[in-house]
């Protein structure tokens, strides 16, 4: 089915708390809780409580990198190194692991930064085009709830919202 953006515009933070509380507890069949977004001018430290627990995938990224880079940087150093073998070395090892292990160290917090950055940018959806639905007024003074469902359930949705006296309501044909 098609999907439809909706957003709901509200005066105060209790009436958005409200509808959301609601529209978790409502079984609407299309629509899928974690496809709901808060915008809010301010910062509302209840954020959390009211949407739950949201998924943290940039951990994952920074966790790869860190290891990608660590080997990745050992294996160059120690290539770099056992390319010397021809090379006399007076007795020392051909590949030295207690320097190696210094700028191993490196390169797992360079891979580790680098791909964290990345991550946070693939998480976050960036770069992307914004969305019609945008209003100024969530910059200003008022809270907006942008929801993303079935064409089945939107009438539905619409009325959780209004039932909590949301100023306005803007809707969008998904893609």
């Amino acid at each position: 089915m098609s999907q439809r953006h909706l957003l709901a515009l509200f005066n105060n933070f209790e009436d958005a708390e409200a509808a959301i509380y609601e529209l978790r507890a409502a079984d609407i069949k299309g629509f899928d809780f974690d496809d709901l977004t808060l915008k809010s001018p301010i910062e509302h430290h209840e954020v959390e409580d009211v949407l739950g627990q949201r998924s943290a995938k940039v951990q994952w990224f920074t966790l790869v990198g860190a290891l990608l880079g660590g080997l990745l940087g050992f294996f160059l150093i120690s290539g770099a190194q056992a390319n010397f073998y021809a090379q006399i070395k007076g007795g020392k090892p051909i590949v030295p692991f207690p320097p190696n292990f210094v700028l191993t160290f490196e390169m797992f917090v360079l891979g580790g930064v680098f791909i964290s950055v990345l991550g946070f940018l693939v998480c976050a959806g960036l770069p992307a085009k914004r969305s019609p639905l945008y209003s100024a007024k969530v910059s200003e003074d008022q809270i907006g709830i942008l929801v993303k469902a079935d064409e089945s359930a939107i009438a539905k949705i619409k009325g959780v919202l209004l039932n909590h006296e949301a100023l306005e309501i803007q809707e969008e044909a998904g893609k």
